[in-house]
């Protein structure tokens, strides 16, 4: 077994199950050091039991390599793959969710260590598709989120040079340019105009004063729906269920995805386990008013890119129709949207 590939499987599945950073960065970084010593070297290494003396290597790492070497799956991975296999998240998927997520092309929220992600774009490039996906969406912070080293005017220029140059290597994939773009008090966001209009899709979010008053957050969250240079609602309520748990924003649901409707603005379903936003009475709410959705991961790893699943389970159970979901279009259809706010 190629031993990088190894090595990446193990942080992938690490990911996905959300352990701790560290460990992860672990196999990625040996990962990275056997890329550049190279396949020779790496042998060489090996044989010589001198593996844990290269930067990045450690003794955990260091087995993993020996045994990918001599050809058989390394134990540690093993061990993952056979907790992932029994130790299921929930229920088996349902075969609409599976339908679903057959038809999904691509991710439209997606992180990178550009901002609170944890890895380089190129590794989130790659494993989305790796997962079959025909695009993906860059979407790092913006400025205002000093928290997660949202990025400046200045930073989101460079970035975009940066996904031009791994575009012409990557094709047909396709990294789309974007942003989780905060939404600010007064519903504005927090982006220059001309910047948003040069991304490919804009996704907004609500990062702070999440528990305004009613009246004040459905102000907020219209003024930005029905901003054209938004594309997506990002997990709208800012719910967390798991871990430090955190309340649902209070908000005239009605009336908002009344206006996504409207406006053509997509609702996102947020995939990760400690969202899964919006509920499912929200959910169903926005399925009434007619809006676009997008199922979304919000990775900040490649294994979480993994999650879009949980996302399509609660979007089949709420009765959300493929033709209704934006990242079930190929690339220059959702990007003909973006412009048009029309279907294909």
């Amino acid at each position: 077994m190629d031993p990088v590939a190894a090595l990446d499987r193990i942080a992938f599945l690490l990911e996905r199950a959300q352990a701790p950073t560290y460990r992860v960065r672990a196999f990625r970084t040996a990962a990275a050091a056997l890329v550049r010593m190279g396949g020779p070297e790496t042998a060489q290494r090996a044989a010589a039991g001198s593996l844990e003396a290269v930067k990045g290597i450690g003794p955990k790492t260091a087995q993993v390599v020996r045994e990918a070497l001599a050809g058989s799956v390394p134990g540690y991975l093993r061990a993952l793959e056979d907790e992932a296999a029994a130790l299921p998240e929930g229920p088996p998927p349902t075969p609409r969710a599976l339908a679903l997520r057959a038809a999904l092309r691509g991710d439209c929220h997606v992180h990178s260590d550009w901002s609170d992600g944890g890895s380089p774009i190129d590794a989130m490039g790659r494993a989305a598709a790796s997962l079959g996906h025909a695009y993906a969406v860059l979407t790092d912070h913006s400025p205002r989120l000093t928290v997660a080293r949202g990025l400046s005017p200045e930073r989101l220029r460079e970035q975009l040079d940066v996904v031009a140059a791994l575009n012409g290597q990557w094709a047909p994939f396709r990294l789309l340019t974007g942003i989780e773009c905060d939404i600010l008090d007064d519903g504005s966001l927090d982006q220059e105009p001309e910047l948003l209009e040069r991304l490919d899709v804009v996704v907004g979010s609500v990062h702070s004063k999440l528990r305004m008053e009613s009246p004040a957050m459905t102000r907020r969250l219209l003024a930005a729906v029905r901003n054209p240079l938004m594309d997506v609602l990002g997990h709208c309520t800012g719910r967390l269920v798991t871990g430090r748990t955190r309340p649902e924003s209070r908000f005239d649901a009605e009336r908002v995805f009344a206006a996504c409707a409207e406006a053509g603005t997509a609702v996102e379903i947020n995939s990760r386990p400690e969202r899964l936003d919006p509920p499912r009475r929200l959910l169903r709410l926005a399925v009434a008013a007619g809006t676009f959705f997008a199922i979304d991961t919000d990775a900040h790893a490649p294994g979480q890119l993994d999650w879009q699943l949980l996302g399509c389970e609660r979007a089949a159970e709420c009765g959300v129709s493929a033709g209704r979901v934006v990242n079930t279009w190929e690339a220059n259809d959702l990007l003909a949207w973006t412009r048009t706010r029309r279907a294909p």
